[in-house]
């Protein structure tokens, strides 16, 4: 019984990180943006590190979130429907952070980067 108690916190605690690394992320790349008009950038960039760094922060925190589903649907109440909701979540949320990717980067993940 204590052990199903602590992986349902720590699915929470680890649901909680990724909620906050995704708020973080945003506030940080508005100012981060902001800060780049008020050094002289062009509309055009400031709008595209935004995007990016929008981007990265979603990637971090989606990946949080999937910890935190793997840890409430295995470690807590692993019955199949369970296991059936998680893989649907776990794809959406890869076929995601893939798009995000190629929208950060230019590339795929699996593509080498410009050296």
């Amino acid at each position: 019984m204590a052990i199903d108690v602590l992986a349902s916190t720590a699915g929470h605690i680890v649901e909680l990180i990724g909620v906050l690394i995704l708020l973080a992320g945003a506030l940080i790349a508005i100012i981060a943006c902001l800060v780049r008009l008020r050094r002289g950038a062009t509309l055009h960039d400031a709008y595209h590190g935004l995007r990016a760094d929008l981007g990265r922060s979603m990637l971090l925190g989606l990946e949080f979130l999937v910890i935190a589903d793997i840890i409430g649907t295995v470690a807590v109440e692993p019955t199949l429907h369970n296991l059936a909701v998680l893989a649907a979540i776990v794809a959406i949320r890869t076929l995601l952070s893939f798009a995000l990717e190629l929208e950060v980067s230019g590339r795929w993940p699996w593509q080498k980067g410009e050296k």
